[in-house]
C-alpha cells in the first residue's frame, strides 16, 4: 500500500500502470511524467515507463491491510485502458468484493469499456465509480455513469477546463473540482468552480473542492501548495453518505 497526498483519498493501489492520451485532460498528465522518473530510478513496476503494464504480483495487496483503507485504484492508469483483459478485470473486482473493509475509489475516462464491461458484471457496493468530465465535450460520460448500478457514483472535474454550463447530477453522489498543475498547467477561472459547486447544491450533491493547483483564483502562478484549498472564503470537504458493510 502507498499512502496518498490526493485531498480526497487514502491510499493507491495500482494492479496495472501506464496509459496514453485521450482527451484534452490528458495533455500534462502527472502520471506520465512521475512514471517516467520513476523508471528512470529503477522502481520496480515500471520497468515499461508508461506503456500499459499488467501487476498481477500486486493483485492481493489489498487483502494484506487490515485497517479499513479508502484505495483510489489505479492512480497510475485507467482500469478500463483499452489493453486491459476482461478476464484482468474480474481478478481485480474478485479482491475487492474479498474485502469488504475497504472502500475502492475507480476514476476513468473510458466510459464506453466500463459501461461494456458493467453490462455483464455487477460492481461490489464497497466501490465508488467515478468519470472524468474536464469540458463540455466530456459531459456524455455523466449519462453513461448515471445508468450504472453502483453504490457511490462520483465525477472528477479535474483539470477543469472550461465552464461546463447546466449539469444533470441525477443519480450522481459527488462531485471533485480542481485545477491543473505543473509547469504547463491551464488556468481554472474561479467562475467555472463556483458555477459546478452552485449546481451541486441546488441538487443535493455532495461538493469536494480539491485544489487550484497552479493558477490561484486571482490569476496569479504560484505553487500548488500557496494557492490551497480555498474557494468561496472556505475549503469544501464534503463526501456522499456511505456506509461499510
Amino acid at each position: 500500500m502507498k499512502t496518498s497526498k490526493i485531498e480526497w483519498t487514502e491510499a493507491t493501489w495500482n494492479p496495472s500502470t501506464g496509459c496514453n492520451k485521450v482527451t484534452a485532460g490528458c495533455k500534462h498528465c502527472y502520471a506520465e511524467t512521475m512514471a517516467r522518473r520513476l523508471q528512470a530510478m529503477g522502481a520496480p513496476g515500471y520497468e515499461n515507463g508508461f506503456e500499459f503494464t499488467l501487476m498481477p504480483e500486486r493483485l492481493d495487496m489489498p487483502m494484506r491491510i487490515k485497517k479499513p483503507t479508502k484505495f483510489f485504484v489505479n492512480s497510475m492508469s485507467d482500469l478500463f485502458h483499452e489493453e486491459m483483459p476482461f478476464e484482468y478485470l474480474d481478478r481485480v473486482f474478485d479482491v475487492i468484493r474479498a474485502t469488504p473493509r475497504h472502500t475502492y475509489q475507480i476514476l476513468t475516462k473510458r466510459e464506453k469499456i466500463l459501461e461494456e464491461y458493467c453490462k455483464t458484471r455487477e460492481i461490489p457496493d464497497n466501490v465508488w465509480l467515478g468519470v472524468t468530465v474536464e469540458f463540455q465535450k466530456a459531459k456524455h460520460r455523466i449519462d453513461i455513469l448515471r445508468n450504472i448500478e453502483a453504490r457511490i457514483r462520483f465525477l472528477s472535474v479535474e483539470p477543469l477546463l472550461e465552464d461546463l454550463g447546466e449539469l444533470d447530477l441525477t443519480n450522481i453522489h459527488w462531485v471533485i473540482v480542481g485545477g491543473e498543475s505543473g509547469p504547463k498547467a491551464r488556468p481554472m477561472k474561479p467562475e467555472w468552480a463556483l458555477r459546478v459547486k452552485q449546481q451541486c447544491q441546488a441538487q443535493d450533491v455532495a461538493f469536494f473542492f480539491k485544489q487550484w493547483g497552479t493558477w490561484g483564483g486571482d490569476g496569479v502562478r504560484r505553487s500548488k501548495k500557496a494557492n490551497g484549498r480555498i474557494l468561496a472564503g472556505q475549503e469544501w470537504n464534503e463526501e456522499p453518505e456511505y456506509e461499510m458493510a
